[in-house]
């Protein structure tokens, strides 16, 4: 059997054409230093002889295991350059967990780094992409450019795949977002490059669009607001809810008058944080609402439809027993055969949600599974989360429920008091739907995408070895 042609359905010069193309002297990207069109077509000539020369090719599979770095931009596009099936692995999974994907996915070639990547607070790594052909990989079984893990925030991750296609459905998606960052702007990218936020509306969406993108040196908020303030073009920061609490919590910030506004997508935004970082910075805290298996689905870049959205170009949607459906030609899921996340051209995206009848916006309530029966009584644990984080005292929180009870895990402000938490849940919420037990910790668990990790047993661990302390 032959090997599949992964970007059969996109032009063939794709990468060159709608990426790389543009002034050779433009800036498009700045990773502690400003790196022009000529010498990112230059970095991608030379990874593509590299990989050619470990034998991938047009159906071949490549997995890169590297961090936020020019190196990871070079090989990204020097894989689909060849033709070859990409899959991203985030570089801060463990050998043992690396190895678990890479027998799970089959790639001919791994890249790895040379050495170690930078520090946890770093935005960006200094790296020297290694590429090593592997033994028992497998060419592309599937007409797909991109395979991609999902976040794993409720469980194990699943394989996604996207084909060239869809990649450029979504750009072109946001192209015609008037308020998402278009030529001559500038994008600060928060969001990591192998998730699809990132990857597709940060890093691809800049080449597309020639908007000048920039990573932090350092992912606080004094390195995010210096990446902000720098240069005189229009500016927009990408990043998920936890970067606007960051940056809304920022003392003094500096001057940021190209600021256009920030955009966060990935979870739910808390209650008055939108008005508290307009507060700040006198911008919009613009939401998008998107799956790894679609990309962005639903925005309010300006803030103003809050707590709606408007579905992007021809993104189709509709509601079924309460849970969003999102029209999708194939399964986004190579290999699973699973009729409860994509049936009869339907994709399950297991949200509940609301559909505007006349508008066609789009309001994302919480996972399905979030509603629980408590003594025969419906609690949606969004709700109770959501109330949570509307206290002054808590600064983020999680509710899971786990053996037949609402359970709440909360970091709360400096020298806030946990009584004035619970006198809060007391008069806000009937007694039915109080968790019943908050368990504090200094911060909560995420992601290696910055969302808020929601598996129980994970959470009553970092419970415990809290208190063990």
């Amino acid at each position: 059997m032959l090997p599949a042609q992964p970007h059969a359905d996109a032009p063939p010069d794709w990468i060159d054409r709608l990426l790389l193309a543009g002034d050779g002297g433009e800036e498009c990207l700045h990773f502690g230093g400003p790196i022009d069109r000529a010498a990112l077509r230059a970095l991608v000539d030379e990874q593509t002889a590299r990989l050619a020369a470990t034998g991938l090719g047009a159906g071949g599979t490549a997995a890169l295991r590297l961090p936020p770095s020019v190196a990871f931009v070079a090989v990204l596009l020097a894989a689909w350059r060849l033709g070859a099936q990409v899959a991203l692995l985030d570089h801060r999974l463990t050998d043992h967990e690396v190895d678990a994907a890479v027998a799970r996915l089959a790639p001919q070639v791994l890249v790895g780094s040379a050495h170690r990547s930078a520090a946890a607070l770093r935005g960006f790594s200094d790296v020297e992409p290694v590429a090593v052909r592997l033994p028992d990989g497998r060419p592309a079984r599937t007409g797909h450019a991109l395979v991609q893990l999902s976040s794993g925030s409720t469980g194990p991750a699943k394989v996604i795949a996207r084909t060239a296609a869809d990649l450029l459905r979504e750009l072109d998606c946001y192209r015609r977002l008037v308020d998402f960052p278009g030529e001559g702007e500038r994008v600060v990218l928060l969001s990591s490059v192998v998730h699809v936020l990132g990857l597709v509306g940060g890093l691809l969406n800049a080449l597309f669009a020639r908007a000048a993108l920039t990573v932090p040196e350092r992912m606080t908020a004094a390195g995010i607001l210096s990446a902000a303030a720098r240069g005189d073009r229009p500016v927009t920061v990408i990043g998920v809810p936890f970067h606007a609490e960051l940056l809304a919590g920022a003392v003094a910030p500096p001057p940021l008058p190209r600021l256009r506004r920030m955009v966060v997508a990935g979870e739910l935004v808390r209650p008055g944080l939108a008005a508290l970082f307009t507060d700040r910075y006198g911008v919009p805290l613009g939401t998008m609402y998107g799956m790894t298996e679609t990309g962005v689905i639903a925005t309010d870049l300006s803030g103003g439809l809050h707590p709606a959205k408007r579905p992007v170009h021809g993104m189709r949607l509709r509601l079924v027993g309460g849970e969003l459906r999102i029209a999708a030609g194939t399964s986004p899921y190579p290999g699973l055969d699973d009729p409860t996340r994509w049936s009869d051209g339907w994709l399950h995206t297991r949200d509940a949600a609301l559909l505007d009848p006349d508008t066609g916006e789009v309001t994302v309530l919480g996972r399905l599974d979030s509603q629980v029966s408590i003594g025969g009584l419906k609690v949606d644990l969004t709700e109770v989360e959501q109330t949570l984080t509307a206290l002054p005292a808590v600064r983020e929180a999680v509710v899971v429920f786990e053996d037949g009870a609402i359970e709440a895990y909360l970091a709360l402000e400096a020298g806030a008091d946990p009584a004035a938490v619970q006198d809060g849940l007391n008069r806000r919420l009937a007694a039915y739907k109080r968790p019943r037990r908050l368990a504090l910790l200094p911060r909560l668990p995420r992601t290696a995408t910055g969302k808020l990790l929601r598996d129980p047993t994970a959470l009553r661990d970092a419970a415990t070895a809290t208190t063990a302390r």
